[in-house]
């Protein structure tokens, strides 16, 4: 009985889910939230159906997904704590690691949040202010800020042209350029923005924080772009990089956070208690060298030559250390 009536629960708590996410974008793909909630397209199809039974007024497009129909919304739903205090962390990080217009910005998203949250919520959020700090590195410390990332973002939306004063480090010269943005990045410390470069008539990586200048132009241009997710796949494929899969072990996981995104971090996600991470590397070599370090809790899934150079090491290092102690 009390397994029936969970099994229930669960259901009502993964349809409000669907409902939000049906909410939250103009389509949604069925395959995309079987996905998320680990469940069946059949699944998919007979929660949709619930909602359908419900009242909402959903669309939905063989090949394309499932919409609401435009001017229905249903109003905002509680917030758990763990989303609350999830929706603070992600305000430390956007004042340290953005610019001041996004800062800003997110701000006053955050009143919003804050103001439909139940007086328990706001009083956690108020008490867990002072517990979670974000501190900018070294190299993070000498960034100039520039501002310019809503003004980017904005001109990706738009498809505006932005004419840039940009310095470019192998020549330590200022060079001036229209770009037609497609889309920005965070790694290592900074800001990168892939733009077709009408100077150079190909795709450029430039870092933000060498922007001199920049101007947003009244010109737009109609060539179709790929998605920045498309462009770096593309880039991937082309520089040779090797896809990694690997599983480790939760103690390790803290010790190493950092440490990945040196070695190509991708994604992650916890699969039966484990944590497995995707690489794109270059070198599997030093990749190999760096999984050593934590090896004896992680398990390599892919590819087999990494398993087979991560082997060879071993085997030379214990070669080594039985001479050592035979001497």
């Amino acid at each position: 009985m009390f397994y029936l009536i969970w099994l229930l629960m669960n259901r009502i708590d993964r349809i409000s889910a669907i409902l939000i996410q049906l909410q939250s974008r103009g389509v949604v793909k069925a395959a995309d939230i079987a996905e998320r909630f680990n469940i069946s397209l059949r699944t998919v199809y007979r929660d949709v159906k619930t909602l359908e039974e419900a009242g909402i007024p959903l669309i939905g497009e063989a090949g394309v997904g499932y919409s609401i129909m435009d001017g229905y919304r249903l109003p905002p739903v509680m917030f758990t704590r763990e989303e609350a205090t999830a929706f603070l962390t992600a305000e430390k990080f956007v004042e340290k690691l953005t610019d001041t217009s996004t800062t800003a910005h997110h701000k006053s998203a955050m009143y919003k949040v804050r103001a439909i949250l139940k007086t328990a919520e706001k009083d956690l959020l108020e008490n867990m202010d002072g517990n979670i700090e974000v501190f900018k590195g070294h190299r993070q410390l000498n960034i100039p800020d520039n501002d310019h990332i809503q003004t980017i973002l904005n001109c990706i939306a738009q498809k505006k042209i932005i004419t840039i004063t940009y310095f470019a480090q192998h020549s330590q010269e200022n060079t001036k350029r229209d770009i037609e943005p497609v889309g920005i990045f965070y790694l290592e410390s900074f800001w990168h923005l892939i733009a077709f470069c009408r100077l150079r008539d190909d795709y450029r990586d430039f870092r933000i924080d060498r922007i001199r200048q920049l101007q947003v132009s009244d010109k737009t241009f109609t060539y179709q772009h790929p998605t920045l997710k498309a462009y770096i796949a593309q880039t991937a494929k082309e520089k040779h990089l090797e896809t990694v899969v690997i599983k480790i072990e939760k103690e390790i996981y803290g010790h190493i956070n950092q440490q990945k995104y040196y070695s190509g971090f991708v994604s992650e996600k916890e699969i039966d208690g484990l944590i497995e991470m995707t690489f794109l590397t270059t070198s599997l070599e030093g990749f190999s060298r760096w999984y050593m370090m934590f090896g004896d809790q992680a398990e390599i899934m892919e590819p087999d030559s990494l398993k087979e150079r991560v082997r060879s090491i071993a085997e030379i290092i214990t070669q080594k250390t039985n001479t050592l102690f035979s001497c």
